[in-house]
């Protein structure tokens, strides 16, 4: 039965009714239809960046791919494939039916139908949302180090203290907006995390549409991790690099994370300049913030991180940061490397990797070109 049939019939409105009752629910079966005619090709142009052989992670570390899923994603993390999709047409079962509780994907077509509607800002931008929920990610997976416990097991949300952190100040807000996601479709919060992280990426115009896979335990008994294992803005560039290549993430894809602050804005290192942008662009998934780090002239309002400055200098890292830079080739490069480095990042401490399921086709067509990027500082 085609989409809009379903749509029409009394049947279905009277079922979908219970799931829409909270504000801006209505428009997710609209959210959900314009999904369905996205294109489905998936290039794969991924950069040989010189680095030494990729560590597995996980369970890919102790038994190996044993599944197709496991295989995808052990090619992800040494680049024999892409960590980018496009693939989309997916049209969910009703919410709540035996059909949609068989389908692991369908809940979270759900999901990101209501996480569209929170991470679009008035400007088609990417809004604080979206920019919270790219640091929730990162701070929820980061706790990990191949000495230590943690990863992307939802600790950050349901331990109830690793959230006191100070590292994690600020990021109250959006976890209370997991919470009530969460309750609403019923899915794995440390899966919700990543999911809402890469979510937030593409809904920024030009990111990249980065695979998603679903299936990660949730751990509510303890913090994921100790102290110490989340970069500071004052770290040097040794720190850093030692402290990422701990996590199996090597310099260069170091590189291409810390460009997810295009998107950010400090609040806490200089409260005096609270919601200062660290490129002029916040709004947008762009490499202004490779120039902007770099450059000897830097609008007022940008605010660079220390942590950056030094990085982007250091020998290990500046020839990938350099290319970032490039105005032709620089977007898609940085995009290809970013989603191979972020799938790393959001399975670190996974140890059923080859159990997962792939719901990469439920996620925001990428939007590869915005006629008012230009626009400076604008960040909603």
């Amino acid at each position: 039965m085609k989409f809009s049939a379903v749509v029409s019939s009394i049947a279905l409105t009277v079922l979908i009714q219970p799931a829409v009752a909270h504000p801006g629910m209505a428009n997710l079966v609209q959210e959900i239809r314009a999904r369905q005619d996205a294109d489905t090709t998936v290039v794969v142009d991924l950069n040989a960046d010189g680095d030494a052989d990729p560590e597995m992670i996980g369970d890919l570390a102790t038994v190996g791919a044993t599944t197709p899923v496991g295989t995808s994603i052990y090619n992800i993390l040494t680049g024999a494939e892409s960590g980018e999709t496009q693939a989309a047409g997916y049209i969910p079962p009703l919410f709540g039916t035996k059909a949609c509780k068989k389908d692991t994907c369908c809940a979270w077509s759900y999901v990101s139908a209501e996480l569209s509607l929170l991470f679009t800002g008035p400007t088609g931008r990417c809004n604080k949302w979206a920019r919270a929920a790219i640091r929730l990610g990162f701070h929820d997976a980061g706790t990990w180090s191949k000495s230590t416990w943690g990863g992307a097991d939802g600790s950050i949300v349901l331990s109830g203290t690793e959230i006191n952190r100070a590292e994690n100040n600020g990021l109250q807000d959006i976890i209370g907006k997991m919470i009530t996601v969460q309750k609403h479709w019923g899915v794995g919060m440390a899966d919700l995390i990543q999911f809402a992280a890469v979510h937030a990426v593409v809904t920024c115009p030009l990111g990249p549409r980065i695979r998603f896979f679903a299936g990660r335990q949730d751990n509510s008994t303890k913090a994921g991790g100790p102290d110490g294992l989340l970069p500071g803005v004052n770290d040097s560039a040794d720190k850093l690099i030692q402290l990422f290549q701990d996590k199996t993430i090597s310099p260069h894809e170091l590189a291409a994370l810390v460009g997810a602050h295009t998107a950010s804005q400090q609040s806490f290192v200089d409260p005096s300049k609270a919601g200062a942008p660290q490129d002029s662009t916040p709004g947008v998934w762009d490499v202004r913030f490779y120039n902007q780090t770099t450059s000897n002239t830097v609008p007022k309002k940008v605010f660079r991180f220390a942590s950056d400055v030094v990085l982007a200098n250091d020998s290990r890292v500046q020839d990938e940061w350099v290319q970032f830079t490039d105005p032709v080739k620089g977007q898609k490069h940085w995009n290809e490397d970013y989603a191979t480095a972020y799938t790393r990042l959001s399975l670190l401490g996974v140890n059923n990797i080859n159990n997962m399921t792939e719901c990469s086709k439920v996620l925001p067509a990428q939007r590869i070109k915005f006629p008012d990027a230009w626009n400076l500082f604008i960040d909603q």
